[in-house]
């Protein structure tokens, strides 16, 4: 924790496990109980077995830590103490002068390790065969309570918070004008940046519409008769949207996160199928990475594994998952009354894989400027993640207009 005179500084980070805890992993992966397998021959029942023998047989025998270590070693990381603790981010800036600053926040499942591969493509497009003016300089931070952040000893810690945090971190990175993307619980605290409009902020982009129209937000969360008059396009959206959102994670996080967090936090196996059971398309994708050997993009069994380590590694299941809980207590507390309507310019990519399809229509709605709208044709939740190039392209297409 940075001192009273010291609060603002902004110090190097680097990351060093002891052996110890590696080989602790290891020995609790070789003692896993394993329940039986499921009555059934596909994901309906949950995580299946032959996927998660398969995950942890790989992270016990063939898994490189030191391989993600150096490869995080090696990118500008830092530490800063915002609002009385500590926030890890990294920080690339471009080689390129015209470049326009950006922060990116990841979600759940989720971590920086989303975001790695994003690095080069964003910060050195001509390394890419693109233009410099294409270029940005990037700042990518742990929300409070995952990875190397900080954990939120008290409550208030909700998407609003942190999207106050991250204002004051680029300011103190000495950014006046910049823009901000976020997915997943990112989009709500990249949805909130834009709520709030910090000095700075001149638009934002987001891959997940985490705050629909509010009949459609009312019967999905609030249990209020579905909306009429929905278009087969609206349709397609909604009932995707509702059903994830009766998962158990969801409510499980929202409710109890203390609860599951002892079992997160104990078994690492338990750790994997949680993280491992968010949406369909991801969960079917990294079952086929490690059954099959096909990964999808950049989901890979090592870069899945990256992310997963770090949430052992870190003992940050817990926080992290109290972030649903801080937000059903946000969400709770503004029901019944109108969001400000957001003036900045607003950008949307839906990719196909997502958990539903966000319609033009709902975006609109949310977002009066709405300046982008593009369907892309792959990608699923994860997208920085999956595809990165193509994540890169839509980053630059989207904040082309206010360069």
């Amino acid at each position: 924790m940075a001192t009273i005179e010291n609060a603002t500084e902004i110090r190097p980070f680097d990351i060093d496990v002891p052996d110890e805890e590696l080989a602790d992993l290891r020995r609790r992966l070789a003692a896993t109980r394993w329940p039986e397998g499921e009555t059934v021959a596909d994901g309906s029942q949950g995580v299946q077995l032959a996927t998660m023998q398969e995950l942890v047989r790989y992270w016990a025998t063939e898994y490189d830590f030191r391989r993600f270590e150096a490869r995080l070693n090696a990118l500008p990381q830092f530490i800063t103490e915002i609002d009385g603790f500590d926030i890890h981010f990294i920080h690339v800036r471009s080689p390129h002068e015209s470049a326009l600053p950006l922060i990116i926040t990841h979600g759940w499942p989720g971590s920086v390790v989303e975001l790695l591969e994003v690095v080069g493509p964003l910060t050195d497009p001509t390394a890419q065969g693109g233009a410099a003016e294409d270029a940005f300089d990037l700042v990518l931070p742990s929300l409070p309570g995952y990875g190397f952040s900080d954990e939120p000893a008290a409550v208030g810690w909700d998407p609003g918070r942190v999207a106050q945090a991250w204002a004051e971190l680029m300011n103190r990175l000495g950014y006046t004008r910049y823009v901000a993307q976020g997915g997943d619980v990112g989009a709500a605290v990249t949805d909130t940046m834009a709520l709030q409009a910090p000095d700075g902020l001149i638009g934002i982009h987001l891959n997940f519409l985490r705050r629909p129209p509010l009949d459609v937000a009312a019967a999905i969360f609030g249990g209020a008769p579905e909306p009429e008059g929905l278009t087969q396009e609206e349709r397609q959206a909604f009932d995707p949207f509702r059903t994830q959102f009766r998962k158990g994670y969801i409510a499980e996080q929202g409710q109890s996160p203390q609860t599951i967090g002892y079992a997160l936090t104990d078994s690492p196996v338990g750790l994997a199928s949680w993280i491992l059971d968010h949406d369909t398309d991801a969960y079917l994708k990294i079952s086929r990475a490690f059954v099959e050997g096909k990964p999808a993009g950049g989901l890979t069994r090592d870069r899945i594994l990256d992310n997963i380590t770090l949430y052992w590694l870190t003992s940050t299941a817990t926080s992290a998952a109290r972030m649903y809980w801080e937000g059903a207590r946000a969400a709770a507390a503004a029901a019944g009354q109108t969001p400000p309507e957001v003036s900045l310019p607003v950008a949307f990519t839906v990719f196909p894989g997502e958990i539903f399809r966000a319609p033009r229509s709902w975006a609109e709605r949310v977002y009066p400027n709405l300046t982008y709208f593009n369907e892309v044709e792959k990608g699923g939740h994860f997208a920085a993640w999956e595809e990165p190039e193509l994540f890169a392209g839509e980053m630059r297409a989207a904040f082309e207009s206010l360069r």
